[in-house]
């Protein structure tokens, strides 16, 4: 049985919601697929990427709503706070784990299509900061869909581009001007059906969309998907199993947070910053009491004791010094950043 290729899915960080409404700007109102977005927005903002797209009055966009049909001709996108994936004819809009430090993520929505819809879903990777939708990107591609980013020196942020490229076979790297012409072209191109092909990883990728839809990540495996690794999840302190996607690594929870190299490596570096400045706030509470002490002590004429604890309060506040110098001096790093000082 032919299908068309006309279930499109887009993921877009920094930078990428002037890519976005240029995109749809460019598109024909009559296009006769399903368009699905994910732009990274903080919980507590108000989603308003679809009334700014329907002001173009091109194909008519919305927030998601849970279990709505999934129709065509639409545009549906994220709200804040929840991930938007994909099931066999409806919309799903849910709390599921964090990915890569984001919710809505990239990786689920794409996962899902992937693993739903096979060689009838176009995956598009814009502007962005680190490397979301990459692992999501090549489940599409896995599953015999169309790759294509926005061509790095065309973006605003070309973090998540380039990450794509570096790990993705992608079958087309364009400018933004230039998208809208190759997605109406690719969207009219008939396809076959897919078979679930390698089982193993076709089982891994539902499970990976049934944690993103609320399910239990115990029972669907998350241990089993990869060896554990060194390194605890950042979120809950649960321990991360190291994922492989052909050469791509990924890490997930048992609880279900998943991170990719670089937003693990991110969130790591910002949590030293954090336990750093907890440790600087102990020390000057140390501080503080011991001053206190050391006070009382001299209204009761025992200079001695007072004295002591006087001298353990400066001897506090100049390990402070050290460790206020080392926040200063600390990295937040991501691996664009290290990879750069190899370049220079």
């Amino acid at each position: 049985m032919l299908n068309k290729r006309n279930l499109i899915v887009i993921g877009a960080s920094a930078g990428g919601f002037a890519a976005v409404t240029r995109l749809i700007a460019d598109l024909p109102p009559d296009l006769d697929a399903a368009i699905f977005i994910v732009w990274h927005i903080a919980p507590e903002v108000t989603g308003v990427l679809p009334q700014v797209l329907n002001r173009q009055k091109t194909i008519f966009a919305s927030n998601a709503v849970d279990r709505e049909l999934l129709l065509f001709n639409r545009i549906y996108v994220a709200p804040p706070d929840r991930h938007l994936i994909v099931e066999d004819g409806l919309v799903r809009v849910t709390r599921g784990p964090k990915e890569n430090r984001f919710r809505p993520a990239v990786d689920p929505l794409f996962r899902s299509a992937a693993y739903i819809y096979g060689p009838r879903v176009i995956g598009v990777i814009l502007s962005g900061a680190l490397d979301d939708g990459t692992a999501g990107l090549w489940a599409i591609k896995n599953r015999g869909g169309i790759a294509i980013v926005q061509d790095p020196a065309d973006a605003e942020f070309p973090s998540m581009p380039e990450h794509a490229l570096e790990a993705v076979e992608v079958d087309f790297k364009v400018p933004i001007s230039d998208m809208a012409s190759l997605l109406v072209k690719l969207s009219q191109e008939p396809v076959s059906s897919l078979e679930p092909g390698d089982m193993e990883e076709y089982k891994r990728i539902k499970s990976e969309v049934g944690i993103a839809s609320e399910e239990l990540a115990p029972e669907r495996g998350v241990i089993q998907m990869g060896e554990p690794s060194r390194y605890a999840c950042p979120e809950c302190h649960g321990v991360l199993a190291l994922i492989r996607d052909g050469s791509l690594v990924r890490y997930r929870c048992h609880t279900g947070h998943a991170y990719s190299v670089d937003s693990l490596l991110t969130t790591i570096t910002e949590k030293i910053e954090d336990s750093l400045w907890g440790a600087i706030r102990g020390i000057e509470e140390s501080i503080i009491m011991l001053n206190a002490v050391g006070d009382h002590f001299a209204e009761q004429n025992q200079p001695k004791s007072a004295a002591l604890y006087f001298q353990k309060a400066n001897e506090a506040g100049e390990r402070a010094k050290w460790i206020r110098k080392a926040v200063f001096e600390h990295e937040k790093l991501n691996t664009k950043a290290i990879n750069a000082e190899l370049i220079e």
